[in-house]
């Protein structure tokens, strides 16, 4: 379970990646693309959680799990807050939930590898 979550985080951070670029250049990131990365990002939630609490995945998988947890509230404030208003993404909060959104993954990979 865990492997398919890693799979459907890296195809959500694909469509996260093109809006980032987007609202960097200055551009409002379309609703398809965004609705389409919101959807990736919680059914990678949903399998994490269910390989945590279900499967009792280690102590990685754990961190990670919170992690995804706060960028997906972070998520959340930037669709709700800003996007759905039809106001500029602030820049800033956008490289913040995608900052732990990356740490997240990499947390994750470390532990499905053994890594760590």
């Amino acid at each position: 379970m865990l492997t398919w979550a890693l799979v459907v985080f890296a195809a959500a951070a694909v469509a996260g990646l093109t809006m980032a670029i987007g609202v960097f250049k200055g551009r409002t990131p379309s609703v398809g693309v965004a609705l389409i990365h919101g959807a990736f990002a919680a059914t990678g939630l949903i399998l994490l959680l269910l390989a945590v609490f279900r499967q009792g995945a280690g102590n990685p998988a754990r961190w990670a799990l919170y992690l995804f947890l706060i960028a997906a509230v972070g998520g959340f404030t930037l669709a709700l807050g800003f996007h759905a208003r039809k106001r500029p993404l602030p820049t800033g909060f956008v490289a913040g939930h995608a900052l732990l959104a990356v740490a997240a993954f990499l947390i994750l990979v470390a532990g499905v590898l053994g890594l760590i």
